[in-house]
């Protein structure tokens, strides 16, 4: 059968998408029905599953455990939750929450009732050690409050990072040391409050910089040395300048921010960073082939499509994301791979192949709703079965999921194909990573079905207010450390704001090792600072601005079009890849 292009109608958003040929064979591969929400809706609906940041304490529920937890799974869900000991221990067997399928109920309402009552991880913290504070992270070493990383040491207040050595305040960081306030940034060595640079060295406020070194204030410079606000100086004038500059006091920082805001803005803006990428569309792509509406992207990724923050040899991958490595055929999934092949509806299923519907899973194969299983076969609901059981049952429940959905309160109709509806995840919209990258009020959640959880009063009164805190990091003292201090966003009526925070003695000394002030904000004000400086996961179809003479266009403004994430009514300069290239290189 030959399949065409067909517009479709968004059950959640009420608003068309196009499903193409390509995506219909896509679906035909992997064997399930075409999605009945718009690619937006879909991965809004799949990050509504996804907490990264916000942590709760709540009770252990392992026996003969009473300690209090450190959780990503807030303490009012009615749920099992093990420490990471018990939980990975031989105390308990998944397999004895199996449940026999029951084709008079919903599949979705089935698994809801093995998910409230199975033992599920606090925090999703593997391979840590002195990082308590830790989530969807691995090999964490003396760090605090970092997630989605991988193989960080000495590292504070930091999302979606790698190998990272004595850094605080990162997003989107890759093997880079002594780094301060900086995002989608790599392989960098004391590097402080930039912006999409690679490759630098003791350089301070850049934007799109790689190769450099002792650069202040700079935009768009490759292979330089002793650049101040993009010009050219000797080294001894260099450092003459820079002792001019006391980078340790708060108010000099927040001058030479506002500066540097207005010059990145002056800067040229390339319509998308992607570097040996090939045939794709999306930001922030680097190694990749046929990738479409893809964002994050790195190591040898290959025909994927709607997906974010997928890495290492991945194939085939639709709808996925974040989280991403070592897969092949992967759809609607986050945080899966490390030698997967075939996973449907998945999050936290590792070296697993043909698993659907499944929630942290490991060493498995042919499973279906399954939570907590390892190194097994042919399970369903955590119910053993053999392999022709399981094969001969499979395809009746698929069939029955068409005939007896699962009906939200809104009316959205779920069957066999689509993802976990959001009104069964743990989490609310406002403690996922929906709210990161597709920001919405209380209201407008509400009113999508979503559901919303209210700040508590914080649990320690400040005891110092941060505009009080002293200027300069030399007048700082330890005692800091016994201070609550009041975030100054705290009457803003931040979404992100948790009202007050605390400076640990690590935190203070490594400010002191990098030499910084210390920060105004709590946590995740700082993290919002910092998502703000990145693009929306969304795409434009605009036009290059440049009308230079001299380019390939000639004397007429260059008419090249493309998909960028810039959107139209920005004021960036924003080139095509050759004016760009031609400008900056």
């Amino acid at each position: 059968m030959e399949y065409k292009s067909e517009n479709r109608i968004c059950q959640n958003c009420k608003k068309g998408f196009v499903i193409d040929f390509e995506d219909f064979n896509f679906y035909k591969k992997i064997k399930v029905p075409p999605p009945t929400f718009c690619p937006e809706c879909r991965t809004v609906r799949r990050l509504c599953w996804r907490n990264e940041m916000s942590l709760f304490k709540r009770k252990c529920d392992a026996p003969r455990h009473e300690e209090m937890l450190i959780s990503f799974l807030p303490p009012e869900e009615k749920l099992v939750v093990y420490d990471a000991n018990s939980w990975w221990g031989d105390g308990w067997d998944p397999l004895s929450h199996g449940k026999e399928y029951d084709f008079s109920k919903s599949f979705f309402e089935q698994w809801r009732d093995l998910r409230d009552n199975i033992p599920l991880q606090a925090l999703s913290n593997i391979k840590a050690t002195n990082s308590d504070y830790c989530n969807v992270a691995e090999g964490s070493k003396d760090s605090y409050m970092c997630s989605a990383s991988w193989k960080v040491e000495r590292t504070f207040y930091a999302n979606r990072i790698l190998e990272t050595k004595d850094s605080s305040d990162l997003y989107i960081v890759f093997r880079s040391e002594l780094c301060y306030e900086n995002v989608i940034c790599a392989d960098s060595y004391h590097l402080l409050y930039s912006i999409n640079c690679k490759s630098c060295v003791d350089s301070y406020f850049l934007y799109d910089c790689i190769g450099c070194t002792d650069c202040f204030g700079c935009t768009n410079l490759r292979s330089k040395s002793y650049c101040m606000w993009n010009e050219q100086l000797s080294r001894e004038e260099y450092h003459k300048r820079l002792t001019g500059y006391d980078l340790k006091d708060h108010k000099t920082i927040l001058e030479l921010k506002n500066k540097f805001k207005e010059m990145q803005l002056k800067a040229l803006h390339r319509f998308a960073v992607q570097i040996k990428t090939v045939n794709s569309t999306g930001d922030n792509i680097e190694t990749a082939k046929n990738c479409k509406i893809c964002f994050d992207v790195t190591g040898n990724v290959e025909d994927a499509q709607n997906s974010h923050w997928i890495a290492i040899n991945v194939k085939d991958v639709y709808d996925s994301g974040p989280g991403i490595g070592l897969a092949e055929l992967v759809y609607e999934s986050f945080d899966t791979g490390i030698g997967n092949y075939r996973s449907l509806f998945t999050s936290v299923v590792y070296s697993s192949n043909d698993v659907e519907y499944s929630f942290n899973c490991h060493g498995s194969s042919n499973l279906f709703g399954c939570i907590g299983v390892r190194n097994k076969k042919y399970c369903i609901l955590n119910k053993q079965y053999t392999k022709e059981e399981y094969e001969k049952l499979i395809p009746k429940i698929k069939e029955q999921m068409m005939q007896v959905p699962y009906i939200d309160k809104r009316g959205l109709i779920y069957k066999y194909g689509e993802f976990f509806p959001v009104e069964l995840s743990t989490f609310c919209y406002n403690e996922t990573q929906a709210q990161d990258y597709f920001p919405i009020s209380k209201e407008h959640a509400l009113s999508m079905g979503y559901r919303w959880r209210d700040k508590k009063e914080i649990e320690y009164q400040p005891t110092i207010e941060s505009r009080n805190l002293p200027d300069n990091l030399n007048d700082v003292q330890d005692s800091i450390t016994k201070e609550v201090i009041e975030c100054e966003n705290k009457e803003k009526n931040s979404t992100y704001c948790r009202g007050a925070y605390k400076i640990t003695i690590d935190e203070l000394n490594l400010y002191r090792k990098i030499g910084v002030p210390l920060p105004r904000l709590c946590f995740l004000c700082r993290h919002e600072s910092r998502l703000k400086m990145r693009n929306p996961m969304k795409l434009w179809h605009r036009e290059c601005i440049c009308d230079k003479s001299g380019h390939l266009h000639g004397e007429r403004k260059c008419e090249v079009e493309f998909e960028t994430s810039y959107a139209p009514d920005r004021p960036e300069i924003v080139y095509c890849e050759k004016c760009y290239q031609q400008e900056v290189y």
